[in-house]
């Protein structure tokens, strides 16, 4: 009789034209819906469209099929590039486009012509036409330009504002400034990432004034370093705060120095000297008692001892010995980015060393263009801009990401090819970080990839943070060396993410818990998190990861539950189920459970999975199959099928 192809299309819950399209794409002469196929194409299409395509997981490739290979070409190397599609490929290997298209549907490969290859798909055709492909590595990154160091000249040093929450941090920056930036923000809160440069009689100073060391963090994970000094900000009448400290831990996790400004000493309440002491329990001892952090008593309100702020600034970069080249072809960093409804991408460029010109073309991570216009910090239009000048610049084909890499080249027509090509490689395979998990680390340590293992402590009391701290440290091992980056009381938060991404560490946690996003940050970032209620079950699971010996931890996984409804004599199997399958998926060769009445009887193998006439490889929820298992005869209609895998995993959120 056959089906029409509208009443497919309904069945598979798609729209017509979309089914019509797909169908002329598989070489099939259909025009609308109401085209006739008959019923064994219309079976094939249905168990086709209906198979959910997994998502790919970057790191492994679908084991070896035990397919036959075809006689259709000699054994040889194929070269191809990240990008090229199925009909470019099918030219590659001299067979028509069509017949590659195929036999991949065969094989349950739902493809189209103008599809990009994909690591799944190359597989199964060295699998099937018995070549060799290779993947053709673009050169990503442009040539490094040497630079002539004798040419090199000082530049104005960069500088981060950090520290607790209303401890003055953007009133310190507009008074340096004296501007009303505060004024036309909500709330005071600083809003954005903005750059700003100040010229002194004795020099320049460039300003960037964070939401907070989450920014200064997040562009630092992206591998931008784009800050020379810190400034934190403590106010003097509040003293030591949880912000404080996580910032003083990133700091020093990006080994910038620090200089204090103790801020609010206008106030009866002020005590700086309680602000020493504070801060020299994190190892910021004042030059007065004969450490080596500056300290700097300051009024952002009264204006007071801002003019000794920016001398130690600029004596603390003449002591860096900040220099750059500023003849050599420019780059930098993205500090902002964002859409302008009127001009399009703009983002605010770091430029660290060279120097910019309108004109210029650059590439900016995936992004590329041209200088159309540049803007300094007072909206005021210029020409060029030299290294650690913040700018604004028109010209990008996208917006950016803050920490992107900015670069001139010689040409758009370079900088869109570059961009292009990283796009390639990105949409083909992103290569995951390696990320330290205690279940990695002997392996890591084994293979001499890890020399410090890098820790971050979150508590609920103080006495329990500091017994942590105290064991952890006699731990350590010739080869690996337990580093505490920062420790801190109360949840997990999003901030402790942020600063294990940056610095590769892992979250322990006590007594603590971590909210939703911070959850979802922390698998984003596959950040191994880990949580405690026994003190010594967490020393006894770290001495164990790095001898070697922690145990590996798995949970079971319901892949898919099918109900046999019939039960009849199979030649080659024995007995066969008649099943329908009421959740998830069953595959053929998957490990599956038979039970009875709410009981486990046995586990089994499936060796036999069928849908009418023809073998498939699985059939997803909704549909009906016969299923043969291995060694099990004693079945009976009502008992149920359920297919599970046993997935390795790491404690985490």
């Amino acid at each position: 009789m056959g089906m029409r192809v509208h009443e497919l299309a309904k069945s598979l819950n798609m729209e017509i034209k979309s089914l019509v399209a797909e169908l002329k794409g598989l070489g099939m002469d259909v025009k609308n819906g109401l085209n006739t196929i008959d019923d064994e194409t219309a079976a094939h299409v249905i168990e086709l469209f209906s198979t959910p395509v997994k998502e790919e997981k970057k790191e492994e490739i679908i084991p070896s099929l035990p397919i036959e290979k075809l006689p259709i070409l000699q054994e040889r190397i194929v070269t191809i590039s990240p990008s090229v599609t199925i009909g470019a490929f099918a030219e590659l290997l001299d067979v028509k486009a069509g017949e590659l298209i195929s036999c991949l549907m065969k094989k349950g490969m739902m493809i189209t012509i103008n599809q990009s290859i994909t690591p799944k798909i190359i597989q199964l055709i060295e699998n099937i036409y018995n070549v060799q492909i290779e993947i053709k590595a673009p050169v990503l990154e442009i040539e490094k330009e040497d630079e002539n160091k004798s040419g090199q000249k000082s530049r104005p040093p960069v500088v981060t504002i950090m520290g607790h929450v209303d401890h003055g941090k953007t009133k310190l920056l507009d008074a340096i400034r004296e501007t009303n930036v505060v004024d036309k923000e909500s709330g005071g809160i600083t809003q954005h990432i903005g750059a700003y440069k100040v010229s002194l009689p004795t020099g320049e100073v460039t300003f960037l004034d964070t939401p907070g060391h989450q920014a200064f963090t997040a562009m630092r994970s992206r591998g931008a370093q784009v800050t020379d000094i810190v400034v934190l900000v403590v106010a003097a009448n509040d003293g030591v705060m949880p912000q404080t400290v996580e910032a003083i831990d990133h700091a020093k996790a990006a080994d910038v120095p620090i200089l204090v400004a103790v801020n609010k000493i206008d106030l009866p309440d002020a005590n700086s000297d309680k602000i020493k002491v504070q801060l020299s329990e994190y190892g910021l001892q004042p030059e007065e008692w004969g450490g080596k952090t500056i300290f700097v008593e300051v009024s952002a309100k009264k204006q007071i001892g801002l003019d000794r702020l920016l001398e130690m600034l600029l004596l603390e970069a003449e002591m860096l010995e900040l220099k750059a080249s500023y003849d050599c072809t420019a780059a930098g960093t993205i500090i902002e980015a964002r859409l302008d409804k009127g001009r399009g991408p703009v983002a605010t460029v770091l430029v660290q060393k060279g120097t910019l010109r309108i004109g210029d073309a650059f590439v900016a991570g995936l992004s590329y263009g041209k200088v159309r216009a540049m803007f300094d910090d007072k909206g005021a239009r210029i020409k060029k801009a030299t290294p650690s000048t913040p700018v604004e610049v028109l010209g990008f084909s996208g917006v950016p990401i803050a920490g992107d890499i900015f670069k001139v080249v010689s040409d758009e027509k370079e900088a869109k090819q570059i961009a292009t090509q990283r796009k390639d490689v990105l949409s083909f395979e992103k290569q995951p970080l390696v990320r330290i998990t205690l279940d990695e680390l002997y392996s890591q340590i084994q293979q001499g990839i890890l020399k410090e293992l890098n820790v971050i402590l979150k508590a609920d009391v103080t006495g329990s943070l500091e017994v942590m701290c105290d064991l952890l440290g006699k731990i350590g091992t010739e080869k690996v060396k337990i580093k505490v980056i920062h420790k801190g009381i109360g949840d997990i938060n999003e901030s402790d993410v942020m600063l294990a991404d940056a610095s590769n560490a892992i979250i322990i946690g006590f007594h603590v818990e971590a909210d939703t996003a911070t959850k979802r940050l922390a698998e984003e970032k596959e950040i191994d998190v880990r949580f405690y209620t026994i003190i010594y079950e967490l020393i006894e699971e770290l001495t164990e990861a790095l001898a070697g010996l922690l145990e590996p931890k798995y949970k079971e996984v319901i892949l898919g539950v099918a109900e046999i409804r019939e039960v009849f004599k199979a030649s080659k199997i024995g007995v066969a189920a008649g099943s329908f399958i009421k959740e998830g998926k069953i595959q053929r060769n998957a490990v599956v459970r038979l039970k009875r009445d709410g009981k486990i009887l046995s586990d089994a193998k499936v060796i036999s999975l069928r849908r009418f006439k023809d073998d498939v490889t699985e059939v997803v929820a909704g549909f009906e199959c016969g299923i043969g298992l291995e060694g099990l005869n004693d079945i009976k209609t009502n008992d149920i099928i359920e297919a599970y895998v046993m997935e390795k995993v790491r404690q985490t959120l």
